[in-house]
């Protein structure tokens, strides 16, 4: 089996997963939380030549941290959501810098590669896309989480914001491929990496058929004289808000996913970094698709907005025809019923319907001509 066959079999999207309690006994990270309530770490486990050392009950960071020093090998530990309490004594044990951590606690960070001394920290995020049976203009269309990587010698530690995007399908899949465990930290966030583009790839898919679902009623022919009456534009700029969501997280990756793959790091296996090229790459597509995107949408509701001018022109112009038909027998009746004794054909026997007949006649003929012009 190839390389690069082995690294993308591992990047598949998988089910969020309820969080573990984990046991305490050896390290408390967190004094002040009630004991019965979860700990912020979803898995924590020792890797030694591929694949995991057993152990009969769950580990602490710290106990996994002294295997690792002990007989080699490195940890991976899985958090979620964790409070600053609950990151405090991790990021003392594996030597975090600080800027890192409170990035890492208070999220919403923009994506982004920044090294220190001992240790690499990434910030990717997740894309996920909400199913709906029809765009409507409070539609969610994307939903953002974040996945923030810390890389180091012999540690990885992920912390993952928001309620999709779990990590677990993922190892278990890599756990199944020790050849590529053995590479170290930098095996897993190769695969992190790949795992978040992949799915930046399955969501660009399904936004593309929603902009298509709205093109088509854009540019679909009207019911009446084939002239399109738009859609709602709330739609067009609710779906613009998500894709323009989606572009911030996809946009600023690219350049940590290059760096990743042309610039010699030492905390990145050789072996592995030649493939950071083939995620960069596929990010690079994604980025493209994402800007069409936003500037089919700008055309699509610039389109709409004209359409929506021309009906109302076209609204216009039928109104003011059939203000100009009505203008004759107003004018006629009008003149008729001033109190004057001497009008023309007043005490005539068939003025009244000579009258009307002409009346009748000139309508007939401005229907006609403005039916001619395309006013009705």
């Amino acid at each position: 089996m190839s390389m690069i066959r082995d690294l993308r079999a591992v990047v598949r999207p998988s089910r969020v997963s309820p969080r573990k309690p984990t046991s305490t006994s050896n390290v408390s990270y967190d004094t002040t939380r009630d004991p019965a309530t979860p700990s912020a770490v979803v898995d924590c486990a020792v890797y030694r030549d591929g694949r995991r050392v057993a152990s009969a009950k769950p580990l602490s960071p710290h106990e996994a941290m002294r295997q690792v020093r002990r007989a080699g090998g490195f940890v991976w530990i899985g958090l979620h959501e964790p409070t600053e309490a609950e990151f405090a004594g991790i990021a003392s044990e594996f030597g975090l810098h600080p800027l890192a951590v409170e990035d890492a606690v208070q999220a919403h960070q923009r994506p982004k590669l920044e090294r220190y001394d001992d240790s690499l920290f990434t910030v990717f995020k997740t894309i996920h896309y909400v199913e709906h049976d029809r765009l409507t203009a409070t539609s969610e269309v994307v939903e953002t989480g974040e996945v923030m990587c810390f890389t180091g010698r012999d540690f990885f530690i992920t912390v993952r914001h928001g309620g999709q995007g779990s990590l677990r399908a993922l190892r278990h899949r890599l756990q199944d491929d020790p050849e590529l465990l053995a590479k170290g930290p930098s095996a897993v966030l190769h695969a992190i990496a790949d795992h978040v583009v992949d799915g930046y790839i399955a969501v660009a898919d399904a936004v593309q058929d929603d902009i298509d679902e709205v093109e088509t009623e854009v540019f679909s022919p009207g019911r009446k004289g084939g002239v399109s009456r738009g859609v709602d534009s709330a739609r067009i700029y609710q779906l613009k808000r998500e894709v323009l969501e989606f572009k911030r997280a996809v946009a600023p990756l690219l350049r940590p996913m290059q760096l990743l793959s042309e610039r010699p790091m030492r905390l990145v296996d050789p072996d592995i970094q030649k493939y950071f090229r083939d995620v960069a790459d596929h990010l690079a597509r994604v980025q493209e698709q994402v800007l069409g995107f936003d500037e089919l949408l700008n055309s699509i509701l610039q389109a709409n907005l004209a359409q929506a001018s021309v009906a109302q022109n076209e609204d216009m112009r039928k109104i003011t025809a059939w203000a100009a038909i009505i203008a004759v027998p107003t004018m006629v009746c009008g003149v008729y019923g001033m109190n004057f004794k001497y009008m023309p054909e007043l005490h005539w026997k068939y003025g009244y319907p000579v009258i009307m007949g002409i009346t009748v006649a000139i309508c007939l003929g401005i229907h006609r001509t403005l039916k001619r012009n395309g006013w009705l």
